[in-house]
């Protein structure tokens, strides 16, 4: 029994639905499952408690030598990285003073945060990314940086954009945003490594051939978020890299943890990233 974490996201639970559901070969593999935010599957990762698990690419900077980077399963692309915003104007020179909001240490959106203001001062308090919203609306923060689905509700409820930090990263490094991943123990055997590749290919590939499938469980887990929320969030986060990362996911990926290294954010970084 292996365990296996993933978020309550709906583009998490829209490609793992066809494992979790068993609509797919298995290979003969089963799963004590853990849905959870990100952040405590990247605090969990951490403490070595997890075999298979959505992460952070940031906290992946950190488990690179612990964990390896399955070529399915992950969120990267263009135009859908984190924002971050605020209820009143906050000019650029005010930024290092102000009060931030992140979803997380260990998140992509801290690291993005750090690469685009390396002057802020004040460290940034850590919220439940649902909570990040309130709490610059309701001025216990001056800013804070939107995950998920806040990038499609902030406007609405009276936030600005400060900043579109995935847009910023662009222009940075000229490649997609690595996100999130699905990343496996090192510990664990390579045939199961590789087996577990496959099956999470395999339920990638359904979602995407049968998106009706998933409705259900994906509904479910996602609260009370509106329907086109949850359609638009599939949309953005789910792609061709998400089936495979192929060579220009990979080559964006390494380039983002080579900076995690050069940041000195880490220090040392595997030869093998990723599942052969």
């Amino acid at each position: 029994m292996l365990t296996l974490g993933f978020s309550t996201c709906p583009n998490d639970t829209f490609i793992f639905d066809a494992i979790v559901n068993k609509r797919i070969d298995m290979e003969g593999l089963q799963f004590d499952i853990h849905m959870a935010d990100v952040e405590e599957l990247n605090l969990l990762a951490l403490k070595g408690d997890i075999n298979i698990t959505k992460l952070s690419y940031h906290a992946y900077a950190h488990l690179a030598g612990k964990y390896a980077v399955l070529n399915a399963g992950s969120a990267l692309g263009r135009g859908n990285g984190p924002l971050f915003v605020s209820k009143h104007k906050i000019y650029p020179d005010e930024v290092p003073y102000v009060k931030i909001a992140i979803p997380g240490k260990y998140t992509t959106a801290a690291f993005l945060l750090k690469v685009a203001y390396p002057e802020i001062k004040q460290e940034p308090k850590e919220y439940l990314f649902s909570d990040i919203e309130e709490a610059v609306l309701s001025n216990e923060m001056d800013a804070g940086v939107l995950i998920h689905e806040g990038r499609f509700t902030y406007a609405k409820k009276g936030l600005h954009l400060i900043t579109d930090l995935g847009a910023y990263w662009e222009q940075h490094s000229g490649k997609p945003i690595p996100l999130g991943c699905i990343a496996v123990s090192r510990n664990l055997p390579v045939d199961v490594q590789q087996k577990f590749g496959r099956v999470l290919r395999r339920s990638v590939e359904f979602a995407l051939e049968n998106p009706e499938a998933s409705r259900e469980f994906v509904r479910h887990h996602a609260q009370e978020m509106d329907e086109d929320v949850m359609r638009k969030h599939i949309n953005l986060f789910v792609n061709n890299y998400t089936v495979d990362l192929g060579q220009e996911g990979k080559s964006a990926v390494e380039f983002f943890l080579n900076e995690a290294k050069r940041l000195k954010i880490v220090e040392e970084l595997p030869e093998q990233l990723f599942v052969k």
